[in-house]
């Protein structure tokens, strides 16, 4: 778990915080206590980590239960890009010396609590004393059932319709606070025969761009198909971008963008109703390269503004 007696006193401590998880998360036995976990898994395994680091995911004076939820949302959430069943959470904690045992304590109880829902329990991790911003790192492993082949956004294909399982933008209001990872909708859509998965993080024009180069595939969205958050109109009447440009830029929306067989698209829009209420059809694969976007046989390239890419 690294060294820290050498470091001085501070305001957390590595084994008081190790003994309270130890008394108040309720851990499976082989997790306690221990460095690695041992998962009996009947299945494919999928492995996804994310990052959520203080000013760059979160403000200093986001609540920890909101910190937690979302630490444990982002890879719950890649993990539903899989159609994977989550199994367990493993969390690396960094934290300046001057953080306070609760404040931290909480957000771990919260990373415990939001993986539990889904049925991944915080299993293990790491906890690391060091200067700068608090900083999650959330591994989640989930199994696949089933033969079906694995969704990835490389096999998104022409002739495909593209799907989105609800409304976006505007999530910078609060809603990326409290994301809900769509597991259940992603399974589900694999299950009807979904080949690309991949949920909307960075914004949906930038993320259906990267759908669109992995794939090596043309995607045309239809701009007056886009389902609009309410979020993203109440952010549009605080400045002077429209609703339409919070729904494609925003990001942090988490929803899934799903390739379907077009054969599929009708029965699948008739039957979402109980299992994915917000499906919406918003494009198309096509032949050729790039992101377009327009109305009707209108359609111009993206010109790649907008979105969220780290180090820009």
């Amino acid at each position: 778990m690294g060294a820290l007696g050498s470091m001085g006193a501070m305001a957390w401590d590595e084994d008081d915080l190790h003994r309270w998880m130890g008394k108040h998360l309720d851990a499976p036995l082989g997790a306690r206590g221990h460095d690695a976990f041992v998962l009996t898994t009947a299945g494919r395994s999928a492995v996804c980590v994310d990052a959520c680091v203080e000013g760059v995911h979160f403000l200093p004076s986001a609540r920890p239960v909101a910190i937690g939820r979302k630490a444990a949302g982002r890879p719950l959430s890649d993990l539903a890009a899989t159609a994977a069943t989550p199994q367990g959470l493993w969390l690396a904690l960094r934290a300046p010396r001057e953080a306070h045992a609760r404040h931290l304590r909480a957000i771990v109880r919260e990373v415990d609590r939001a993986g539990r829902a889904h049925g991944a329990p915080l299993l293990g991790g790491d906890l690391t004393c060091a200067p700068g911003p608090l900083g999650l790192t959330v591994t989640a492993v989930g199994r696949m059932l089933g033969k079906r082949r694995a969704p990835h956004r490389a096999r998104a294909r022409q002739g495909q319709e593209l799907v989105l399982t609800g409304p976006v933008g505007g999530s910078g209001l609060g809603r990326h606070l409290a994301l809900e990872p769509r597991l259940a909708e992603g399974r589900w859509l694999h299950a009807q025969g979904a080949t690309a998965l991949m949920d909307v993080s960075d914004g949906l024009a930038r993320d259906a761009f990267r759908l669109a180069r992995a794939a090596g595939v043309r995607i045309d969205l239809n701009l007056e198909a886009i389902p609009i958050h309410d979020d993203a109109r109440r952010a549009a009447r605080q400045d002077r971008r429209t609703a339409l440009d919070h729904a494609l830029r925003d990001g942090e929306d988490h929803e899934l963008l799903a390739t379907v067989p077009r054969t599929s698209l009708a029965r699948l829009l008739k039957t979402c109703r109980t299992r994915c209420p917000g499906l919406t059809h918003i494009g198309s694969v096509r032949p050729g390269s790039g992101l377009w976007m327009g109305v009707g046989q209108d359609l111009h390239r993206w010109n790649e503004e907008g979105g969220w890419t780290h180090g820009r």
